[in-house]
């Protein structure tokens, strides 16, 4: 007689109940979300660092009411930004190329000024 008993993806116990059930409690649940969802790669974990440290640096800039500030480049390096991390680029229609940290962008203007500009809103 053969037995097709399941097993729960992280501790291994025998699963009871529904079909397509894969762990067996809640706790199980997390530690293997939380494994296949960490950074493994020391690397990837500093970078995703900075790249949080960029925007919480350019949102604490621009307040809530502003489109859009201008502020010293030497004042963001004081405050830890690091302006070779970005997520993306945008290039305007008038060639001006805006560096982003997720909606949070910057544009590098003349005199080491730095203009920063938040993202409308995606329909996401």
């Amino acid at each position: 007689m053969e037995t097709n008993e399941k097993k729960c993806n992280e501790c291994n116990k025998t699963l009871k109940g529904r079909a397509d059930k894969k762990f067996c409690d809640d706790l199980c649940r997390n530690s293997y979300n939380n494994k296949l969802n960490s950074d493994t790669n020391g690397y990837v974990r500093n970078i995703n660092n900075i790249l949080r440290k960029n925007r919480r640096i350019l949102e604490e800039t621009l307040s809530a009411t502003e489109e859009m500030a201008k502020i010293p480049r030497h004042k963001m390096m004081e405050k830890g930004f690091q302006f070779k991390y970005f997520t993306h680029t945008y290039t305007n229609k008038k060639g001006n190329m805006y560096y982003f940290c997720y909606e949070y962008g910057y544009l590098l203007l003349e005199g080491d000024w730095v203009l920063i500009v938040k993202r409308k809103e995606l329909g996401v």
